[in-house]
């Protein structure tokens, strides 16, 4: 009988940052951002499934064969995974995300200095942005682990699933998780706000009656910290805007330009001498910017960042030159991420 615990184990070994198991393939390790095979051998989809299916309760078990998508945590040797279940051409799929035990440091995660500023924010809306697997749960983990340490506030946290797991320092944290503790993140919305909180995290703005209720939560004085799965800044703004219909996007538009207080847009590039390095577009909520929002000049968000430094504004392109000109990363790497051969 097939175990998956070894693999399991064998990604905590190598530092990997992910796992992949599919049925009737060779299973898969990433580290330092590259794929490497575990075995020779193809996993066996049959024993691979009852393996898994060994893994999860009833109610996980159940969801998975109704809707064939599952997320959920796991963790072993202490150490937490989140892990995506799927089917690819009828043979089932298993990726884990590592999550590391302990939360990174805002140093380690070369912080640019407008990040800290935004954790001593005490109202307002914060995303983070960028593709999956680019660390977007890691960068807003730090920040919240420094709001924990800095000052007492009542933390919420809502996500699909746990990821990192806070001990209370100054603050008091609570962790809910879709699935097991609510039904989803709209539901929790509901009543978070009668549950006292100063910080929220919404693992992800994925519908309008989210993105409305954490609109609303941001603008009733709470500290709003969510992701979206967009390439810069100016979509993010725009992505919120186009789940609305017709003439609630106004409406939408003038609750974001005054309750936004920053977006940082964020890859994950390969380090010159391994591992991986964070480059961030970073947009901050100015007046101007405030008005071009309102205004739904969205096209004018990306000159905005570019003449906006005095403000901590940061573009890709000068974010990826800094860690080319400190040796972090190559030339090639970052021509190759601004989709140009144009040297940086």
């Amino acid at each position: 009988m097939l175990s998956i615990t070894p693999y399991f184990k064998e990604a905590i070994r190598k530092h990997a940052s992910d796992l992949h198991l599919v049925g009737g393939e060779i299973p898969m390790l990433r580290v330092a951002g590259e794929l490497i095979e575990i075995e020779k051998q193809l996993v066996s989809n049959k024993e691979l499934t009852v393996a898994i299916f060994n893994l999860l309760s009833k109610e996980q078990a159940k969801k998975y064969t109704d809707e064939k998508e599952l997320d959920f945590g796991y963790e072993i040797d202490a150490v937490r995974f989140r892990v995506n279940l799927h089917q690819e051409q009828d043979n089932i799929g298993l990726s884990a995300r590592l999550i590391p035990a302990e939360i990174p440091s805002p140093e380690s995660l070369r912080f640019e200095p407008i990040l800290s500023e935004f954790t001593k924010l005490l109202d307002g809306l914060v995303l983070v942005t960028g593709p999956t697997g680019c660390g977007k749960s890691t960068t807003i983990a730090s920040m919240i682990e420094e709001i924990n340490k800095n000052r007492k506030a009542h933390i919420i946290t809502i996500e699909d699933p746990i990821e990192f797991l806070f001990k209370d320092k100054k603050s008091l944290i609570e962790q809910r998780e879709v699935g097991t503790d609510t039904k989803s993140f709209a539901n929790a919305l509901k009543y978070v706000l009668r549950q006292d909180p100063n910080v929220i995290f919404v693992g992800e703005m994925r519908d309008p009656e989210t993105i409305a209720t954490v609109l609303t939560a941001a603008e009733t004085g709470h500290l709003v910290f969510s992701t979206l799965h967009t390439a810069s800044a100016a979509e993010a703004v725009e992505r919120i805007v186009d789940v609305f219909e017709g003439s609630k996007q106004k409406q939408i538009l003038i609750q974001l330009s005054a309750v936004l207080r920053g977006v940082i847009a964020q890859q994950l590039l390969p380090g010159k001498h391994g591992g991986r390095v964070p480059a961030r577009e970073i947009l901050v909520n100015t007046s101007g910017v405030a008005n071009l929002i309102r205004e739904n000049a969205i096209s004018q968000i990306k000159s905005a960042i570019q003449t906006g430094a005095k403000d901590g504004m940061v573009t890709m392109e000068n974010s990826l030159k800094q860690l080319v000109k400190e040796g972090l990363i190559d030339e090639e790497t970052a021509e190759r991420r601004m989709g140009n051969r144009k040297r940086v």
